[in-house]
C-alpha cells in the first residue's frame, strides 16, 4: 500500500536505513496488517529514531482492531515499546532527566508527544496537550510511516519524554512501562497525594497488567492491598505482585478495571479517594450517588496517561525495588512482528497472558 507523505515544516535531515525499516500497517476492521517497508525518514532537529527491540500489545490495540474504539487510517498501531536509538537530529535530544541522548542508548518513550507551551503543558498536563500527538494513535503520514510500535522502529519525535533505560532488565519488563506501568504509577501517585500510603488500605479493581503494577508499586510504600477481579487465575498472580486481604474498608480504591466503578465508589471509606483509571469501549454509564459522595467526604479523581517524570520513575521502581515482582512472567507470548495479527488473536482470547510481546525477529 502506499501513502501520500507530507514533508513536515523545520529543518529535516534525511536518515536513510539499509536494510529498509518495516512497518504493520493496520487498514481497518476486519483486514489483516500489511507490511510496508521505509527506506527512510526525514528527521527533525530534537527527533531520534529507534530500532525496536520488543512492542507489546495493550487492550487498546486490540479495542482498536475489533472496532470497538475509533481510530484514523491507515495506522501502525503499538506504542509499549523498548529499543536502541540509531540516530539523532541535528540539534540533539535530551531525556526527562536532562541528560543527552547519544546512540546506543536503549529507551522507552512516552506514548503522548507535547507541545511543552501550552496551558495545559505549563499546567503540568502535557498527557492532555492542546495539540497531542499519541504513537499508536495517529494516521501515519505527516510525520512519517514509523510513529508506531508495530515496526522494526519508531520515529520518536520532539516533545515525547525519553527515558534512559538498564541494560540489565529484560524487554519484557520495559516495553510496557511506557503503558501500564507509567499509569499504574500516576494512578498511585495521585492517591498518594490524599493519603499517606504507609498503613493504608488500598482496594484495587482489576488484575490486569495496569492493577497489578499498581499494587506492587502500593505495596513497596507500604499499604496493605487488596486486589478484586473475577479470573482466579489473576488473583493469584496478584498474590505475587504484593497483594493480600482488608479487614476494614479501604482508603484509597483504584479502578482499573472499567467495570467495578459503581463497587469503588460505594466501597471506598469515609474521607476516601477513588481512582479511576480503567476503561473498557464501549463505556456502560454510570449511576453516581451523589449525596453519598458528599456526605462521605469522598474524593473522585481520574487518571490517564502520564508524564515524563512519572514514566521516569516507574523505570527506576522496575529497575530497582520492582524486580522483586514478577513483571517479566507478563509477556507470556512473544511473536514476531510479521504475525501480529496471530499475535492480537492471540491477546484477545478467554486466558490470554497480560501481554503478548512482538519482536522483529525470533
Amino acid at each position: 500500500m502506499g501513502t501520500l507523505l507530507i514533508r513536515p515544516p523545520g529543518n529535516r535531515r534525511d536518515v536513510t536505513l539499509r536494510p529498509a525499516a518495516t512497518a504493520m500497517v493496520w487498514i481497518g476492521e476486519g483486514q489483516p496488517h500489511e507490511m510496508i517497508a521505509v527506506p527512510g525518514v526525514a528527521l527533525g532537529e530534537k527527533d531520534v529514531l529507534v530500532a525496536v527491540e520488543m512492542s507489546t500489545i495493550c487492550g487498546s490495540d486490540v479495542h482498536t482492531v475489533q472496532g470497538h474504539r475509533s481510530a484514523p487510517t491507515p495506522l501502525v498501531l503499538g506504542h509499549e515499546s523498548v529499543g536502541r536509538i540509531i540516530a539523532i537530529g541535528d540539534a540533539g535530544a535530551t531525556a526527562v532527566d536532562g541528560a543527552a541522548l547519544r546512540i546506543g542508548d536503549r529507551v522507552v518513550w512516552s506514548v503522548t508527544v507535547s507541545c511543552g507551551a501550552c496551558d495545559r503543558c505549563l499546567r503540568g498536563l502535557p498527557q492532555k496537550c492542546r495539540t497531542l500527538g499519541k504513537y499508536g494513535h495517529d494516521r501515519i503520514g505527516v510525520h512519517g510511516d514509523l510513529s508506531g510500535g508495530f515496526g522494526t522502529h519508531v520515529q520518536v519525535r520532539e516533545g515525547s519524554a525519553i527515558v534512559r533505560v538498564p541494560e540489565s532488565l529484560p524487554a519484557a519488563v520495559l516495553a510496557p512501562a511506557s503503558c501500564a506501568t507509567a499509569t499504574a504509577w500516576a494512578a498511585v501517585a495521585r492517591a498518594a497525594r490524599d493519603h499517606d500510603l504507609e498503613g493504608a488500605a488500598v482496594r484495587i479493581h482489576g488484575a490486569g497488567l495496569v492493577g497489578l503494577s499498581a499494587a506492587a508499586i502500593a505495596a513497596d510504600r507500604g499499604a496493605i492491598v487488596e486486589v478484586l477481579d473475577p479470573a482466579p487465575s489473576r488473583l493469584a498472580l496478584a498474590a505475587r505482585f504484593g497483594a493480600s486481604t482488608l479487614d476494614r474498608d479501604p482508603d484509597v480504591v483504584i479502578e482499573a478495571s472499567g467495570h467495578a466503578v459503581t463497587e469503588a465508589l460505594d466501597g471506598v471509606a469515609t474521607g476516601g479517594t477513588v481512582v479511576l483509571v480503567g476503561s473498557v469501549f464501549p463505556a456502560d454509564p454510570v449511576a453516581l450517588d451523589a449525596e453519598s459522595i458528599v456526605r462521605r467526604l469522598v474524593t473522585v479523581a481520574g487518571v490517564h496517561n502520564y508524564t515524563g517524570t512519572e514514566l521516569a520513575e516507574a523505570v527506576a521502581f522496575l529497575a530497582g525495588r520492582g524486580r522483586a515482582h514478577p513483571f517479566v512472567d507478563a509477556v507470556g507470548d512473544v511473536r514476531q512482528l510479521a504475525a501480529v495479527d496471530e499475535a492480537i488473536g492471540v491477546a484477545s482470547a478467554p486466558g490470554a497472558p497480560l501481554r503478548v510481546g512482538l519482536v522483529p525477529r525470533l
